[in-house]
Protein backbone atom coordinates (compact mmCIF):
# COMPACT_ATOMS: atom_id res chain seq x y z
CA UNK A 1 0.00 0.00 0.00
CA UNK A 2 1.08 3.43 -1.14
CA UNK A 3 3.08 5.69 1.93
CA UNK A 4 0.08 8.05 1.33
CA UNK A 5 -2.41 5.85 3.14
CA UNK A 6 -0.30 5.99 6.53
CA UNK A 7 -2.60 8.31 8.93
CA UNK A 8 -1.95 5.80 11.88
CA UNK A 9 0.09 7.03 15.11
CA UNK A 10 3.22 6.68 15.80
CA UNK A 11 4.83 4.23 18.31
CA UNK A 12 5.16 5.97 20.44
CA UNK A 13 0.96 6.67 21.36
CA UNK A 14 0.45 3.25 20.63
CA UNK A 15 0.25 0.57 23.74
CA UNK A 16 2.82 -1.98 25.07
CA UNK A 17 4.17 -4.41 22.54
CA UNK A 18 3.26 -7.77 23.56
CA UNK A 19 4.72 -9.38 20.47
CA UNK A 20 6.36 -8.74 16.86
CA UNK A 21 7.70 -10.35 13.96
CA UNK A 22 7.15 -10.17 10.09
CA UNK A 23 3.68 -12.18 8.71
CA UNK A 24 2.37 -12.53 5.91
CA UNK A 25 -1.11 -11.30 4.85
CA UNK A 26 -3.81 -12.23 2.95
CA UNK A 27 -7.33 -11.40 2.80
CA UNK A 28 -10.16 -13.14 0.16
CA UNK A 29 -10.28 -9.40 -0.82
CA UNK A 30 -6.37 -9.62 -1.72
CA UNK A 31 -5.37 -11.45 -4.40
CA UNK A 32 -1.36 -11.64 -3.44
CA UNK A 33 -0.33 -11.68 0.13
CA UNK A 34 1.98 -8.65 1.30
CA UNK A 35 4.81 -9.38 4.11
CA UNK A 36 4.89 -6.73 6.33
CA UNK A 37 6.62 -5.97 9.84
CA UNK A 38 3.52 -6.80 12.69
CA UNK A 39 3.25 -5.88 16.22
CA UNK A 40 0.61 -6.71 18.59
CA UNK A 41 0.08 -3.47 20.60
CA UNK A 42 -2.87 -4.36 23.30
CA UNK A 43 -5.59 -6.61 21.39
CA UNK A 44 -5.10 -4.85 18.30
CA UNK A 45 -2.25 -5.95 15.37
CA UNK A 46 -0.32 -2.82 13.70
CA UNK A 47 1.05 -3.88 10.06
CA UNK A 48 4.05 -1.36 8.78
CA UNK A 49 6.05 -1.52 5.88
CA UNK A 50 9.57 -2.03 7.27
CA UNK A 51 10.85 -2.23 10.92
CA UNK A 52 12.05 0.98 10.92
CA UNK A 53 8.48 2.15 10.20
CA UNK A 54 7.12 4.59 12.55
CA UNK A 55 3.76 4.81 11.05
CA UNK A 56 1.68 1.98 10.46
CA UNK A 57 -0.11 1.74 7.81
CA UNK A 58 -2.84 -0.98 9.12
CA UNK A 59 -4.16 -2.32 11.80
CA UNK A 60 -6.61 -5.05 12.64
CA UNK A 61 -8.69 -5.38 15.68
CA UNK A 62 -8.80 -8.70 17.78
CA UNK A 63 -11.77 -8.46 19.79
CA UNK A 64 -13.66 -10.15 16.59
CA UNK A 65 -11.47 -13.10 16.70
CA UNK A 66 -13.75 -16.25 16.79
CA UNK A 67 -10.81 -18.53 16.32
CA UNK A 68 -7.64 -19.37 14.89
CA UNK A 69 -6.76 -22.88 12.77
CA UNK A 70 -3.76 -24.48 10.98
CA UNK A 71 -3.90 -24.45 6.70
CA UNK A 72 -2.80 -27.90 6.00
CA UNK A 73 -2.23 -27.13 2.19
CA UNK A 74 1.50 -27.55 1.00
CA UNK A 75 3.64 -24.39 0.20
CA UNK A 76 6.74 -24.27 -1.99
CA UNK A 77 8.19 -23.18 1.09
CA UNK A 78 8.32 -25.66 3.70
CA UNK A 79 9.56 -23.36 6.00
CA UNK A 80 6.60 -21.33 5.76
CA UNK A 81 3.61 -21.97 8.34
CA UNK A 82 -0.16 -21.09 7.25
CA UNK A 83 -2.88 -20.37 9.35
CA UNK A 84 -6.44 -18.40 9.37
CA UNK A 85 -8.01 -16.08 11.58
CA UNK A 86 -11.90 -16.53 11.66
CA UNK A 87 -13.02 -13.23 12.26
CA UNK A 88 -17.17 -12.86 12.74
CA UNK A 89 -17.03 -10.77 9.14
CA UNK A 90 -14.29 -11.90 7.16
CA UNK A 91 -11.37 -14.93 7.33
CA UNK A 92 -7.79 -13.73 6.89
CA UNK A 93 -4.81 -16.04 5.84
CA UNK A 94 -1.40 -15.36 7.10
CA UNK A 95 1.84 -16.90 6.71
CA UNK A 96 4.74 -17.53 9.54
CA UNK A 97 8.19 -17.67 8.91
CA UNK A 98 8.52 -21.05 10.98
CA UNK A 99 6.11 -23.32 13.14
CA UNK A 100 7.33 -22.40 15.88
CA UNK A 101 6.81 -18.29 15.07
CA UNK A 102 3.10 -19.58 14.00
CA UNK A 103 2.88 -20.92 17.24
CA UNK A 104 3.51 -18.13 19.19
CA UNK A 105 1.56 -16.01 17.14
CA UNK A 106 -1.21 -17.74 17.57
CA UNK A 107 -0.87 -18.14 21.47
CA UNK A 108 -0.31 -14.43 21.82
CA UNK A 109 -3.53 -13.66 20.12
CA UNK A 110 -5.80 -15.80 21.87
CA UNK A 111 -4.25 -15.10 25.04
CA UNK A 112 -5.41 -10.98 24.19
CA UNK A 113 -8.40 -11.38 22.68
CA UNK A 114 -10.06 -14.62 25.31
CA UNK A 115 -7.61 -13.26 28.45
CA UNK A 116 -6.66 -16.74 28.78
CA UNK A 117 -3.66 -18.90 27.73
CA UNK A 118 -4.71 -21.55 25.22
CA UNK A 119 -4.57 -25.22 26.36
CA UNK A 120 -4.07 -26.65 22.50
CA UNK A 121 -0.95 -25.57 21.48
CA UNK A 122 2.37 -27.32 21.92
CA UNK A 123 4.03 -24.63 24.18
CA UNK A 124 6.84 -24.38 26.53
CA UNK A 125 6.65 -23.64 30.33
CA UNK A 126 8.65 -19.71 29.91
CA UNK A 127 6.32 -19.00 26.87
CA UNK A 128 3.33 -20.40 28.70
CA UNK A 129 4.64 -17.77 31.86
CA UNK A 130 5.57 -15.11 29.26
CA UNK A 131 1.67 -15.01 27.57
CA UNK A 132 0.23 -15.28 31.65
CA UNK A 133 2.01 -12.08 32.60
CA UNK A 134 0.70 -10.73 29.46
CA UNK A 135 -2.78 -11.62 30.84
CA UNK A 136 -2.32 -9.80 33.55
CA UNK A 137 -1.18 -6.22 31.87
CA UNK A 138 -3.73 -6.86 29.12
CA UNK A 139 -6.44 -7.00 31.86
CA UNK A 140 -5.37 -3.81 33.88
CA UNK A 141 -5.12 -2.08 30.69
CA UNK A 142 -8.57 -2.89 30.10
CA UNK A 143 -9.90 -2.05 33.09
CA UNK A 144 -8.57 1.72 33.00
CA UNK A 145 -10.23 1.75 29.99
CA UNK A 146 -13.16 0.74 30.87
CA UNK A 147 -13.10 2.70 33.96
CA UNK A 148 -13.96 6.66 33.96
CA UNK A 149 -10.87 8.96 33.72
CA UNK A 150 -9.62 10.15 36.66
CA UNK A 151 -11.02 13.78 37.72
CA UNK A 152 -7.91 16.11 37.00
CA UNK A 153 -6.33 18.11 39.69
CA UNK A 154 -7.76 21.50 39.31
CA UNK A 155 -6.12 24.58 40.64
CA UNK A 156 -7.37 25.53 44.32
CA UNK A 157 -8.56 29.24 44.83
CA UNK A 158 -5.95 28.86 47.45
CA UNK A 159 -3.01 27.72 46.26
CA UNK A 160 0.13 28.67 47.69
CA UNK A 161 2.03 31.70 46.10
CA UNK A 162 5.01 29.24 45.11
CA UNK A 163 2.52 27.64 42.73
CA UNK A 164 3.12 28.00 38.83
CA UNK A 165 1.09 26.62 35.80
CA UNK A 166 4.77 25.47 33.78
CA UNK A 167 5.90 22.15 32.80
CA UNK A 168 9.17 20.80 33.61
CA UNK A 169 11.61 22.19 31.28
CA UNK A 170 10.04 25.67 31.99
CA UNK A 171 9.79 25.23 35.89
CA UNK A 172 13.92 24.56 35.25
CA UNK A 173 14.26 27.49 33.46
CA UNK A 174 12.01 29.65 35.55
CA UNK A 175 14.08 28.91 39.00
CA UNK A 176 17.72 29.45 37.22
CA UNK A 177 16.59 32.93 35.79
CA UNK A 178 15.07 33.95 39.07
CA UNK A 179 17.32 32.21 41.47
CA UNK A 180 17.44 35.62 43.56
CA UNK A 181 13.47 35.61 44.25
CA UNK A 182 13.76 31.61 45.33
CA UNK A 183 14.42 28.46 44.75
CA UNK A 184 11.33 26.34 45.02
CA UNK A 185 8.00 26.32 43.45
CA UNK A 186 4.92 24.01 43.15
CA UNK A 187 3.38 22.72 39.48
CA UNK A 188 1.26 20.48 38.07
CA UNK A 189 2.41 17.34 37.34
CA UNK A 190 2.96 15.63 34.02
CA UNK A 191 0.14 13.78 33.82
CA UNK A 192 -2.34 16.30 35.37
CA UNK A 193 -3.81 14.39 38.02
CA UNK A 194 -1.10 15.46 40.50
CA UNK A 195 1.49 17.95 41.53
CA UNK A 196 5.22 18.19 41.27
CA UNK A 197 8.00 19.97 43.58
CA UNK A 198 10.49 21.36 41.65
CA UNK A 199 14.31 22.72 42.98
CA UNK A 200 17.51 24.31 42.14
CA UNK A 201 20.71 24.64 44.03
CA UNK A 202 23.81 25.88 42.46
CA UNK A 203 26.37 23.20 43.01
CA UNK A 204 29.24 24.23 40.71
CA UNK A 205 26.69 25.13 38.67
CA UNK A 206 22.35 24.64 38.71
CA UNK A 207 21.28 20.98 40.06
CA UNK A 208 17.44 20.60 39.59
CA UNK A 209 15.54 18.20 41.62
CA UNK A 210 11.67 16.93 41.33
CA UNK A 211 9.33 15.91 44.05
CA UNK A 212 5.78 14.35 42.95
CA UNK A 213 2.85 15.17 45.06
CA UNK A 214 -0.07 13.08 44.71
CA UNK A 215 -3.52 13.08 45.78
CA UNK A 216 -4.02 10.31 49.03
CA UNK A 217 -7.12 8.22 48.91
CA UNK A 218 -7.83 9.46 52.57
CA UNK A 219 -7.80 12.93 51.97
CA UNK A 220 -4.80 15.16 51.47
CA UNK A 221 -1.80 15.24 49.56
CA UNK A 222 1.49 12.88 49.86
CA UNK A 223 4.46 13.23 48.78
CA UNK A 224 6.50 10.74 47.32
CA UNK A 225 9.26 9.43 48.80
CA UNK A 226 11.73 6.38 50.38
CA UNK A 227 9.19 7.28 53.92
CA UNK A 228 5.84 9.25 52.23
CA UNK A 229 5.15 12.21 53.86
CA UNK A 230 1.35 13.03 54.36
CA UNK A 231 0.03 16.56 54.63
CA UNK A 232 -3.41 18.00 54.80
CA UNK A 233 -2.98 20.60 52.04
CA UNK A 234 -0.96 21.82 49.53
CA UNK A 235 0.42 24.76 51.62
CA UNK A 236 1.45 22.31 54.31
CA UNK A 237 3.34 20.40 51.47
CA UNK A 238 5.27 23.92 50.77
CA UNK A 239 6.14 24.28 55.10
CA UNK A 240 7.47 20.76 55.13
CA UNK A 241 9.88 21.12 52.23
CA UNK A 242 10.97 24.47 54.08
CA UNK A 243 11.03 23.04 57.50
CA UNK A 244 13.08 19.49 56.39
CA UNK A 245 15.77 21.42 53.90
CA UNK A 246 16.26 23.87 57.57
CA UNK A 247 15.06 27.07 55.53
CA UNK A 248 17.59 26.51 52.27
CA UNK A 249 14.82 26.23 50.05
CA UNK A 250 12.74 29.76 49.79
CA UNK A 251 9.36 29.47 48.00
CA UNK A 252 10.06 31.54 44.71
CA UNK A 253 7.44 34.10 44.36
CA UNK A 254 7.24 36.45 41.30
CA UNK A 255 6.02 39.64 42.68
CA UNK A 256 3.67 41.51 39.64
CA UNK A 257 4.35 44.98 39.12
CA UNK A 258 2.58 47.88 37.06
CA UNK A 259 3.91 50.31 35.26
CA UNK A 260 3.28 54.48 36.61
CA UNK A 261 4.35 55.79 33.75
CA UNK A 262 3.64 55.86 29.67
CA UNK A 263 6.59 54.90 27.91
CA UNK A 264 7.54 53.92 24.51
CA UNK A 265 10.41 53.55 21.97
CA UNK A 266 10.68 55.35 18.73
CA UNK A 267 12.81 55.55 15.89
CA UNK A 268 14.54 58.30 14.97
CA UNK A 269 13.81 59.05 11.11
CA UNK A 270 17.08 60.85 10.38
CA UNK A 271 20.29 58.42 11.97
CA UNK A 272 17.99 55.63 13.05
CA UNK A 273 18.73 55.29 16.56
CA UNK A 274 16.14 54.13 19.14
CA UNK A 275 14.99 55.97 21.86
CA UNK A 276 12.74 55.19 24.50
CA UNK A 277 10.20 58.75 25.34
CA UNK A 278 7.77 59.31 28.22
CA UNK A 279 5.26 61.77 26.84
CA UNK A 280 4.87 64.91 29.17
CA UNK A 281 1.77 65.03 31.25
CA UNK A 282 -0.91 67.61 30.65
CA UNK A 283 -0.11 70.64 31.94
CA UNK A 284 -3.19 72.25 34.81
CA UNK A 285 -5.83 74.54 32.07
CA UNK A 286 -5.60 78.02 33.21
CA UNK A 287 -7.72 79.92 35.18
CA UNK A 288 -10.70 81.70 33.23
CA UNK A 289 -10.69 85.54 33.06
CA UNK A 290 -14.30 87.02 33.83
CA UNK A 291 -16.00 88.12 30.40
CA UNK A 292 -16.09 91.71 29.46
CA UNK A 293 -19.23 93.45 30.14
CA UNK A 294 -20.97 93.44 26.97
CA UNK A 295 -22.35 96.20 24.98
CA UNK A 296 -25.83 97.37 25.45
CA UNK A 297 -27.96 98.50 22.41
CA UNK A 298 -30.94 100.98 23.46
CA UNK A 299 -33.08 101.61 20.97
CA UNK A 300 -35.44 104.33 21.05
CA UNK A 301 -38.86 105.40 19.61
CA UNK A 302 -37.47 107.60 16.72
CA UNK A 303 -35.50 104.63 15.30
CA UNK A 304 -31.99 105.71 16.74
CA UNK A 305 -29.78 103.15 18.49
CA UNK A 306 -27.71 104.24 21.57
CA UNK A 307 -24.97 101.83 22.56
CA UNK A 308 -23.02 101.88 26.06
CA UNK A 309 -21.72 100.01 28.35
CA UNK A 310 -23.11 98.64 31.54
CA UNK A 311 -22.45 100.35 34.89
CA UNK A 312 -20.06 99.26 36.84
CA UNK A 313 -21.02 99.11 41.11
CA UNK A 314 -19.62 101.79 42.70
CA UNK A 315 -16.74 100.72 45.32
CA UNK A 316 -17.56 100.26 48.71
CA UNK A 317 -16.58 103.53 50.48
CA UNK A 318 -14.10 103.56 53.46
CA UNK A 319 -15.04 104.48 56.90
CA UNK A 320 -14.04 107.87 58.18
CA UNK A 321 -10.91 107.85 60.84
CA UNK A 322 -11.74 107.38 64.23
CA UNK A 323 -11.62 110.42 66.50
CA UNK A 324 -8.79 111.00 68.94
CA UNK A 325 -9.16 111.01 72.55
CA UNK A 326 -7.88 114.45 74.63
CA UNK A 327 -6.03 112.39 77.13
CA UNK A 328 -3.78 111.27 74.30
CA UNK A 329 -2.76 114.44 72.35
CA UNK A 330 -0.38 114.83 75.04
CA UNK A 331 1.24 111.35 74.85
CA UNK A 332 1.33 112.01 70.84
CA UNK A 333 3.62 115.25 71.29
CA UNK A 334 6.06 113.96 74.00
CA UNK A 335 6.40 110.38 71.40
CA UNK A 336 7.04 112.78 68.73
CA UNK A 337 9.98 114.62 70.11
CA UNK A 338 11.11 111.10 71.24
CA UNK A 339 11.80 109.10 68.50
CA UNK A 340 12.94 110.31 65.29
CA UNK A 341 10.67 107.79 63.23
CA UNK A 342 7.24 107.19 63.47
CA UNK A 343 5.65 103.87 62.21
CA UNK A 344 2.72 104.96 59.42
CA UNK A 345 0.70 102.04 60.21
CA UNK A 346 -0.20 103.67 64.13
CA UNK A 347 0.27 107.55 62.68
CA UNK A 348 -3.60 107.53 63.29
CA UNK A 349 -2.97 107.24 67.03
CA UNK A 350 -0.65 110.47 67.04
CA UNK A 351 -2.83 113.42 65.32
CA UNK A 352 -3.81 115.90 67.28
CA UNK A 353 -7.08 117.51 68.10
CA UNK A 354 -6.84 120.89 66.14
CA UNK A 355 -10.57 122.22 67.58
CA UNK A 356 -8.92 121.59 71.05
CA UNK A 357 -5.49 123.46 71.08
CA UNK A 358 -5.34 125.63 68.31
CA UNK A 359 -1.62 125.63 67.12
CA UNK A 360 0.68 129.21 68.93
CA UNK A 361 0.27 132.27 66.85
CA UNK A 362 3.14 133.41 64.67
CA UNK A 363 4.68 136.60 65.43
CA UNK A 364 5.32 139.74 62.98
CA UNK A 365 8.45 140.29 61.60
CA UNK A 366 9.99 143.70 62.73
CA UNK A 367 10.80 146.26 59.88
CA UNK A 368 14.02 148.21 60.31
CA UNK A 369 14.60 150.62 62.83
CA UNK A 370 11.31 149.96 64.65
CA UNK A 371 10.77 149.21 67.75
CA UNK A 372 8.41 146.99 69.16
CA UNK A 373 7.24 145.56 72.91
CA UNK A 374 7.14 141.72 72.31
CA UNK A 375 4.29 140.28 74.55
CA UNK A 376 4.31 136.78 74.74
CA UNK A 377 1.03 135.04 74.20
CA UNK A 378 -1.57 135.10 76.85
CA UNK A 379 -0.16 137.80 78.58
CA UNK A 380 -1.31 141.55 79.08
CA UNK A 381 0.41 144.55 76.99
CA UNK A 382 1.53 147.28 78.69
CA UNK A 383 3.17 150.23 78.01
CA UNK A 384 5.86 149.83 80.73
CA UNK A 385 9.96 148.64 79.86
CA UNK A 386 9.67 145.84 82.50
CA UNK A 387 9.19 142.11 81.99
CA UNK A 388 5.96 141.29 82.37
CA UNK A 389 6.59 138.00 83.31
CA UNK A 390 5.79 138.02 86.82
CA UNK A 391 2.41 138.72 86.43
CA UNK A 392 0.20 136.32 84.88
CA UNK A 393 -3.13 136.79 84.21
CA UNK A 394 -5.13 134.29 85.64
CA UNK A 395 -8.42 134.03 82.95
CA UNK A 396 -5.91 132.21 80.44
CA UNK A 397 -7.47 128.80 79.62
CA UNK A 398 -5.33 126.75 80.36
CA UNK A 399 -5.06 124.43 77.10
CA UNK A 400 -3.16 127.75 76.02
CA UNK A 401 -0.25 127.54 78.83
CA UNK A 402 0.55 124.31 78.11
CA UNK A 403 0.75 125.06 74.49
CA UNK A 404 3.78 128.05 75.08
CA UNK A 405 7.14 127.18 73.37
CA UNK A 406 9.59 127.94 75.61
CA UNK A 407 12.04 127.86 72.74
CA UNK A 408 10.85 131.24 71.47
CA UNK A 409 9.99 132.87 74.35
CA UNK A 410 13.91 132.52 75.09
CA UNK A 411 14.60 133.72 71.49
CA UNK A 412 12.39 137.22 72.00
CA UNK A 413 13.74 137.77 75.32
CA UNK A 414 17.58 137.85 73.92
CA UNK A 415 16.79 139.47 70.92
CA UNK A 416 15.25 142.10 73.33
CA UNK A 417 18.28 142.21 75.33
CA UNK A 418 20.46 143.31 71.66
CA UNK A 419 17.63 146.17 71.23
CA UNK A 420 18.14 147.67 74.38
Amino acid sequence: MAASNRIGRGRSQLPTCYYEGFLEKKSIKDKMGRKLWTSLCGNVLFFYNNTKDNVYIEKLDLSDLVSVNDDRCRDRNLDAARFTLHMKNEDIKMIAPSLEARELWKGFMLSVSKLSVPSSLNLLPGQIHMMREIIEKEKIRQRLLSSPPPPLVTVQSDMPPCYHNVTRVEAEYLLERNSVRGNLLLRPGHDGTSFALTTCQDINGPVFKHYRVSRSHEGGFTIALETPITCETLHDVVNCMLKKSNGVYVPLLMEEHYEKSITFIETNKENGERNVLCPKAPSPTPPVPPPKPAFVETKHENGETSVHLPRCPSPTPLPPPKPVPRNQTSQSETNTHETAYINVSNAGEYEMDQTACPPPPVLPRLQAGEKKILVPPGYCKTTSQRNGLSRVPKNIPKCERKHVDISELLEVLNRRRNQE
